[in-house]
C-alpha cells in the first residue's frame, strides 16, 4: 500500500468533480503523486532545490547538518570541478566560467563560446558546496553534462551555429539594469532547478489569480515564504509535486524536455559510476538537484534501473579555458530571466531566516567575508546538536496531505519593521533628487497596508512595498539619477557584486595588479580613480604608462580612460592622467587571461588575428602595424604586419579603402623617415605596389558610378604625393600619365579630378584650366551642375595641393556669379561634405584664403581680386635689360654673392673698372637675356 494513497483519492475525487470525468487531468494529478512517491522509495536520496532559493538553502543546511552524507552529488557540469575550491578567496556572488576561443568539432564562426554557472550565499548549491569542501572525509562529485555537451546539445541554426535558448522571461520580467547586469557578457547560463511553467497559459494563468506581475514575485508568495520554515519532509514533498507540475505540462515538442532527459540520463550514469568504483554506501550520500529533475522518469533514472547502459558521446577536441569572473544579482536577475530585485529580495530573506531561526550557514574557511574554519565548525556543532537525528531509511510520511489542505499560518504585520524601511526610502529619495517628505513616507506605509489587503496577504511583502513606494513618490517623472524602484532595491539588500580574490585571478589579471602597483591605487575597488604620472621626475613609471596604454586597447572604454596624454608615433608626453575603474570591469580582464599568460601576447594575438581574418584590407593592416609601434614597439612585428598590408594592397579589388590607407601610410613614412636614414623593405614594397595598382584601377574608378570622388581623390593623392619615392624605386611615371589620359569620367566632381590630374602632371596648362571653368560659369545649361565641379576641385586638394589658389579663385567666381537658386541650395552639401569627408582640406582653402583676401575692412574698397588685374604686356616684359640697369647695380652691390655663384655656376669671370661684371664668356648675357623676367622679378624683390 502506498504512502500517498489517500491523497491521491483526494486529487482523483477532485479531477472528476471539475473535468467531469476526462482523463487528461486524472492522469495529472495522479501522475504527480507516483513522480511524488518514486522519488521518495529511491535508494539514494534525491534533495530537490530552486536556483537561489533561500528556502532551498535553509533546508539544505538544515538536512546536511542532521545527516552529515559521505559524498554530495551536485547537478553541475563536471569539468567545473576544479574551480570550486577557488571560491575561497572570492567575495560572493560570483560565476563559475568555460570559455573557448579556438573551436574544434563546432561550426566556424559560432565561436567564442562562454558557460556562466553563478554562485550565491543563498543557494543550497553553495551550503552543498561549502560542507562538502569544508567537511574532512566529504566528497563531493558533480554528475551534470560537461561543457562542451551543452553546446552540442543546443539547438542549431540552418549553417550549424549553436543558438542559446533565450531566458523564460514574461513582459513584466524586465531583469537586469545598468552595467552590473551585463557581467555574464553573452555567455550561456547554467543553473541548478530551474522551476517555471513551460506552459504559458498556467503562468499566465497563476500570476493572475495570483495578483501578482511577474513569476518571481508569485514563486516568493506562494512557494518560498511557506517553505521557508518547513521540516525535511515536508520541503522534500512539496518541492517535488511542483517539479511534477511543470514537468507533466511542459510541452514536449520544443525538444527541452529531450535534453533534459538526456541531462538525466547523463547525471544518473556518472552517479552508477562513482558508486561503483568508490563503493560508497548510498544510504550516506545525498543528490542534489532541481525539482524538475528530482522527478524524472527516465528509463536509466534510480539505481536500481535495469535500463541498458547509457552511452555518453565523447566531447569535441575544443580546449575550453576555466575561470571565475564576478557576478551580481542584476546579472542573475538578467540571465535567467528574473524579476527585477528577486534576488536582493532572496538574499534578503535569506539573512532574516538565518537570523531568526538561529541557523549557521556554512560558508568556505577562508572566503572573503565568510567565516573562518574554526567558527564554522563551533555552528556546525551548535547546530548539530540541537538538530534531530536524520530519518531513518524506507517510505517517509505523507506530509503533503497536511500541507495542501492546511493554509499557510498567517504572519502578523511587523510595524517596526515596514516603518523602518518607509523611513529610509525617503530618506534614500530625498538623497537622489525626489521632493519626498515624512507624509510620502505615512503614505507608503498605508499604501503597503492597503495593497497587501487587495492582494489577499497578510502582511506586505517587499514587492508590495516597492510598489506603494513608486506609487507614493515617483509620481509623474523621476529627476533623480535613479528610479524609485532601484532605490527600493538598494533598501532592501542592494545590487550585491561579487569579486574574485587576487590568488583565485589568472596569470594574466595578477600580472596586471603586480606592475601596476607603484600606481598606489586600489585595483579592487569599483569607484573610478584618479592617477596622476609625472614621467618626468618620475621615470620609473614609464612601464606603467604603457601598461594602461595597452589596457587601453584592449579593455572596454571605461576602464581605462586617459584624461590628459596621448599615445601617438613620434610623441611621448611628459605627464598623463588617468581614470581608472579595473575593478569594475574585472571580468574583461580574466577572459583576457583565457587568451594569453601576459597582456603583450594577448595584444600580439588579436593584432595578428586581425590582419588575417577573411574581411581584412590593406587599410585595417595598416592601422595594426600603427598600433604594433605605438603599443608594442619594436620592428619585428610591424614588419610582419607590413608585408601582410602589401599582399591585402595587392589582393584588392576596389578602392573604397584608399582614403585611410592614404592617411595611415603617409603617417607611417614619416614616422619612420624621422627614426632612422631607411624606410622598412615593407613601406618601400607598399609604395611601390600601391603606385602601380592604383595606377591599373584608375580608368576604371574615374567610370566607375560605385566609386565615390573621395576615395578617386584619395587615390590620385596617392599617386602623386608618392611619386617621388615611387619612382626612386623604380616606379615608370608613364604608366601614371597613360592611366590618366585613359579616364573618361561622366560626373562633374570625376572631370573636375581629371582636370586637376592633368594640371599637376602637365598635360592640361593652368589658363586653359581657367577658360574651362569660366565657360562653365558662362553656360547656362551647366551652371546648375557647376556646385559639383567645385567639389571635385575642392577634393583635388588632397593629390594636388598646389591648387589650393586656384580652388579659393573658382569658390570666389561662384559666388559672385551663381544664381541664389543654385547657390543657397548647394551651401548644406558643400559644409556638410568637408565636415564628413575632407576635414583636413578645409585648413588649406582657409590658409589660402587669408593670403589671397585682405586683412582688414579698410583695404577691402580698394582691393581688386588677383585674377582680375591687368597682366603686364609681354612686350615690355621680354625687353633686355640694358647696360647698367637693376641688374648690374645688383650685381655690383653684392660682389661676394654674385662671385660665390657665379664659380658654383661655372661663370667665374672679372670686374671691370666701372664695378660692372666682365664675364669670360658670353653664357651669363644669355642668360638673362633669355629670362628677363626672372631677371627683373629678383631685382625688384632685392630692391634692385
Amino acid at each position: 500500500m502506498s504512502t500517498f494513497d489517500a491523497l491521491r483519492e483526494q486529487l482523483l475525487s477532485a479531477a472528476e468533480a471539475f473535468s467531469g470525468g476526462g482523463e487528461a487531468l486524472s492522469g495529472i494529478l495522479s501522475g504527480m503523486v507516483d513522480d511524488v512517491d518514486r522519488m521518495l522509495r529511491e535508494e539514494l536520496e534525491i534533495f530537490p532545490v530552486c536556483h537561489h532559493s533561500p528556502a532551498s538553502a535553509l533546508a539544505m543546511t538544515r538536512r546536511l547538518r542532521a545527516k552529515r552524507p559521505k559524498v554530495v552529488y551536485l547537478e553541475l557540469c563536471e569539468d567545473l570541478r576544479p574551480l570550486l575550491d577557488e571560491l575561497r578567496n572570492c567575495r560572493l556572488p560570483v560565476a563559475l566560467q568555460a570559455y573557448a576561443t579556438d573551436l574544434d568539432g563546432f561550426p566556424p564562426g559560432s565561436g567564442p563560446l562562454s558557460v556562466v554557472a553563478p554562485v550565491t550565499e543563498a543557494s543550497a548549491e553553495y551550503q552543498a558546496i561549502a560542507y562538502a569542501l569544508d567537511t574532512p572525509g566529504v566528497e563531493l562529485v558533480l554528475v551534470d553534462r560537461s561543457v562542451d555537451h551543452v553546446f552540442q546539445w543546443l539547438p542549431r541554426e540552418a549553417d550549424g551555429t549553436p543558438v542559446p535558448a533565450p531566458p523564460a522571461g514574461t513582459a513584466g520580467d524586465d531583469g537586469g539594469h545598468g552595467e552590473e547586469a551585463a557581467l555574464h557578457g553573452g555567455a550561456v547560463g547554467v543553473e541548478i532547478g530551474d522551476l517555471r511553467p513551460g506552459f504559458a497559459e498556467l503562468e499566465e494563468h497563476l500570476l493572475h489569480h495570483g495578483k501578482v506581475r511577474h513569476w518571481s514575485e508569485w514563486w516568493d508568495q506562494y512557494v518560498e515564504q511557506p517553505l521557508t520554515g518547513a521540516d525535511h519532509d515536508t520541503y522534500r514533498q512539496a518541492m517535488a509535486l511542483i517539479g511534477s507540475l511543470f514537468r507533466r505540462l511542459r510541452p514536449s515538442d520544443t525538444g527541452r524536455l529531450a535534453r533534459d532527459e538526456e541531462r538525466e540520463r547523463y547525471m544518473w550514469t556518472r552517479i552508477r559510476e562513482h558508486l561503483a568504483a568508490s563503493g560508497a554506501d548510498p544510504a550516506e550520500c545525498v543528490y542534489v538537484c532541481g525539482a524538475f529533475h528530482a522527478v524524472s522518469r527516465v528509463a536509466e533514472s534510480g539505481l536500481a534501473s535495469g535500463a541498458p547502459p547509457y552511452t555518453i558521446t565523447p566531447r569535441t577536441a575544443t580546449r575550453w579555458l576555466y575561470g571565475l569572473i564576478p557576478s551580481s544579482h542584476s546579472a542573475i536577475e538578467a540571465q535567467f530571466g528574473l524579476a527585477q530585485g528577486s534576488v536582493s529580495i532572496a538574499a534578503a530573506t535569506w539573512a532574516k531566516a538565518v537570523a531568526r531561526d538561529g541557523l549557521t550557514p556554512y560558508r568556505l574557511a577562508g572566503g572573503q567575508g565568510g567565516g573562518s574554519r574554526s567558527k564554522a565548525a563551533k555552528g556546525a556543532k551548535a547546530a548539530g546538536g540541537a538538530a534531530a537525528p536524520p530519518a531513518p531509511p524506507g517510505p517517509a510520511a505523507d506530509r503533503l496531505t497536511g500541507f495542501l489542505a492546511a493554509a499557510p499560518a498567517p504572519d502578523g504585520l511587523d510595524e517596526d519593521e515596514l516603518r523602518g524601511w518607509c523611513v529610509d526610502i525617503v530618506r534614500l529619495a530625498r538623497r537622489n533628487g525626489y521632493l519626498a517628505s515624512t507624509a510620502d513616507a505615512i503614505a507608503v506605509f498605508e499604501t503597503s497596508i492597503l495593497l497587501a489587503g487587495l492582494r489577499g496577504r497578510a502582511r506586505p511583502t517587499p514587492y508590495d512595498f516597492a510598489d506603494a513606494a513608486v506609487t507614493c513618490i515617483e509620481k509623474d517623472v523621476v529627476p533623480g539619477r535613479r528610479d524609485v524602484r532601484r532605490l527600493c532595491e538598494i533598501l532592501l539588500g542592494g545590487d550585491r557584486i561579487g569579486q574574485v580574490g587576487y590568488h583565485s585571478l589568472p596569470p594574466l589579471a595578477r600580472d596586471v595588479h603586480d606592475r601596476l602597483e607603484p600606481l598606489g591605487v586600489d585595483l579592487t575597488r569599483r569607484t573610478q580613480q584618479r592617477v596622476l604620472l609625472d614621467l618626468r621626475s618620475d621615470p620609473e613609471l614609464e612601464p606603467c604608462s604603457d601598461l594602461l596604454w595597452r589596457l587601453r586597447y584592449l579593455l572596454p572604454d571605461d576602464a581605462v580612460r586617459p584624461v590628459m596624454g596621448a599615445r601617438r608615433l613620434g610623441e611621448r608626453p611628459i605627464q598623463e592622467s588617468w581614470d581608472l575603474a579595473i575593478g569594475r570591469h574585472q571580468r574583461s580582464i580574466i577572459e583576457l587571461g583565457y587568451e594569453g599568460v601576459t597582456v603583450e601576447q594577448v595584444l600580439e594575438q588579436r593584432l595578428r588575428r586581425k590582419v588575417w581574418e577573411p574581411r581584412a584590407t590593406a587599410g585595417t593592416a595598416l592601422e595594426a602595424v600603427e598600433d604594433a609601434l605605438l603599443y608594442l614597439g619594436g620592428r619585428r612585428l610591424a614588419d610582419e604586419l607590413g608585408a601582410r598590408a602589401v599582399e591585402l594592397l595587392a589582393a584588392e579589388r576596389t578602392v573604397d579603402d584608399a582614403p585611410e590607407v592614404l592617411r595611415r601610410i603617409r603617417r607611417l613614412l614619416a614616422h619612420h623617415r624621422a627614426i632612422g636614414p631607411e624606410l622598412p623593405a615593407w613601406c618601400e614594397a607598399f609604395v611601390t605596389t600601391g603606385y602601380a595598382h592604383y595606377c591599373t584601377l584608375l580608368p576604371t574608378a574615374f567610370t566607375d558610378d560605385g566609386t565615390g570622388v573621395r576615395q578617386v581623390g584619395a587615390m590620385l593623392g596617392f599617386l602623386f604625393s608618392m611619386e617621388g619615392l615611387a619612382l626612386a624605386l623604380g616606379c615608370d611615371r608613364a604608366q601614371l600619365e597613360l592611366a590618366v589620359r585613359q579616364s573618361h569620367p561622366q560626373a562633374p566632381e570625376k572631370t573636375a579630378l581629371l582636370w586637376a590630374a592633368q594640371t599637376q602632371l602637365g598635360l592640361l596648362p593652368r589658363e586653359e584650366l581657367r577658360a574651362r571653368c569660366d565657360g562653365l560659369l558662362d553656360n547656362p545649361l551647366v551652371v546648375p551642375s557647376f556646385p559639383l565641379y567645385l567639389s571635385g576641385f575642392v577634393q583635388a586638394l588632397e593629390s594636388v595641393p598646389a591648387l589650393a589658389p586656384f580652388v579659393v579663385e573658382v569658390l570666389s567666381k561662384a559666388f559672385a556669379r551663381l544664381p541664389d537658386s543654385v547657390l543657397l541650395p548647394w551651401l548644406p552639401t558643400l559644409i556638410t561634405t568637408l565636415r564628413r569627408h575632407a576635414a583636413e582640406l578645409v585648413p588649406v582653402l582657409v590658409r589660402e584664403a587669408g593670403r589671397t583676401f585682405p586683412g582688414g575692412l579698410a583695404e577691402l574698397d580698394g582691393w581688386t581680386p588677383p585674377w582680375e588685374r591687368p597682366a603686364v604686356p609681354a612686350r615690355a616684359s621680354r625687353a633686355a635689360p640694358a647696360p647698367g640697369g637693376p641688374v648690374a647695380r645688383l650685381l655690383a652691390r653684392h660682389p661676394q654673392a654674385c662671385d660665390a655663384v657665379a664659380g658654383l655656376l661655372g661663370c667665374a669671370g672679372e670686374w671691370r673698372a666701372d664695378g660692372e661684371p666682365a664675364p669670360r664668356d658670353a653664357r651669363v648675357r644669355e642668360l638673362i637675356a633669355r629670362h628677363p623676367e626672372a631677371a627683373g622679378a629678383v631685382a625688384a624683390l632685392l630692391g634692385g
